[in-house]
């Protein structure tokens, strides 16, 4: 293939539109904005939202409660998940994304007791459970809780 040999996809190239270029172009006399009002004029047209003067629904309808903006976002992670890492591993938050255990954006990850673990692990993580801790330690596994 060849430069010269290019061309664009079929449909990809289309011709602009050539407005007011007789009646029978389709797009004469008016240039297809039909005949007069605001949106025929020049610069003429109105806002989003903008209702013809009526109260728009984004104001008529009523507003409730907030949004937290000191809200923490937590990711969570059940010990059925922890159960990947072999005995001995010191798993961290580091490791939890470096495995794709955890994704996307949080504050902090948050350790819960939902399923078992067998395998003696290392944890050092900022959140904790109290029944996931216990669970670890039972499994001969150390917890070290991080600020």
């Amino acid at each position: 293939m060849s430069l010269n040999e290019l061309s664009p996809a079929i449909g990809a190239r289309k011709n602009r539109k050539r407005l007011g270029r007789g009646m029978a172009s389709g797009t004469g006399k008016t240039s297809g904005k039909g005949a007069k009002g605001q949106k025929a004029r020049s610069g003429g047209g109105v806002r989003p939202g903008f209702e013809g003067g009526q109260m728009p629904i984004h104001r008529r309808l009523p507003k409730r409660g907030f949004t937290n903006i000191f809200k923490k976002v937590y990711a969570i992670v059940n010990l059925s998940e922890l159960a990947a890492f072999e005995a001995g591993a010191v798993v961290d938050e580091a490791s939890l994304i470096q495995r794709g255990i955890v994704k996307g954006k949080f504050d902090a990850i948050k350790i819960l007791a939902n399923g078992e673990i067998t395998s003696s692990i290392t944890l050092k993580i900022g959140h904790i459970s109290t029944s996931a801790k216990a669970k670890i330690e039972a499994a001969g596994g150390t917890v070290e809780v991080t600020a």
